[in-house]
């Protein structure tokens, strides 16, 4: 059973685990725990032997819990690591890899910005709003770690521009956050399909130019209170917005 690389679940009892088939397994006398943080580590240690990834998840979402592995295997590659570090020539790739990096973020955010705005498609009379709202819908969806639908890549830019975009309504347009919606399967999900018609029909009229009041359109009131802010930083949750158009 130690031979074979595999992903599973964190149990209760210390240094077991669960399969993803429901089986209890017990941690190699001689295996350890490798926390998560470093992601070169974590590459080699997978390379170079099995290992079992602990894996948690909370919803559709996955977070790791280190990986258990041969204690003497990660000894050797965390020695390696540690030379690896002191080589002048790794700080150097190190320092072009994040430019690299910081340049791509860059490119992803303009090109993210340009698909909600080809996804709202305001009138022209309604351009000064269209702007805002995609940079706010930007600045909150597309930073690194921020595990909102614009980071996958499973998805086409376009439909991830619309995803982000209803879901920024759902929170800043609506009662959604403030909504107790009973645990019954399907629930949430038909909540926010209904919610999710509502801002489509609340983004017609601002497609079509009709006449928006200030006071009662909910999306203007969102877009108001974001006016005076810096926009370097994810937008905030507003559960006070009305139901209504």
């Amino acid at each position: 059973m130690p031979n074979e690389t595999r992903e599973v679940r964190p149990f209760s009892k210390l240094r077991h685990v669960l399969t993803l088939d429901g089986r209890v397994l017990a941690v190699p006398d001689d295996w350890e725990l490798l926390p998560p943080g470093d992601a070169a580590l974590s590459r080699r240690i997978k390379e170079d032997g099995p290992t079992w990834t602990v894996i948690e998840m909370k919803g559709r979402k996955r977070f790791s819990r280190g990986i258990w592995a041969s204690k003497e295997r990660i000894a050797a590659l965390q020695l390696a690591r540690a030379d690896e570090r002191l080589d002048p020539d790794y700080q150097r790739k190190l320092d072009a890899g994040r430019k690299r990096r910081a340049a791509e973020q860059v490119e992803y955010e303009q090109d993210f910005r340009s698909a909600v705005m080809a996804f709202l498609r305001f009138h022209p009379s309604r351009s000064a709003e269209a702007e805002l709202m995609a940079r706010l819908i930007t600045d909150h969806a597309v930073p690194v770690g921020s595990g909102t639908v614009a980071r996958t890549e499973r998805i086409p830019i376009e439909e991830r521009a619309e995803a982000a975009t209803i879901a920024w309504m759902r929170h800043q347009t609506t009662g959604y956050d403030n909504m107790v919606i009973p645990l019954v399967k399907g629930r949430r999900r038909e909540v926010r399909r209904l919610l999710a018609q509502r801002s489509h029909q609340l983004l017609t009229r601002y497609r079509e130019g009709y006449d928006i009041d200030p006071v009662t359109c909910p999306l203007a009131r969102a877009l108001a209170q974001h006016r005076s802010k810096p926009l370097a930083v994810p937008s905030s949750m507003n559960p006070q917005m009305a139901l209504g158009l």
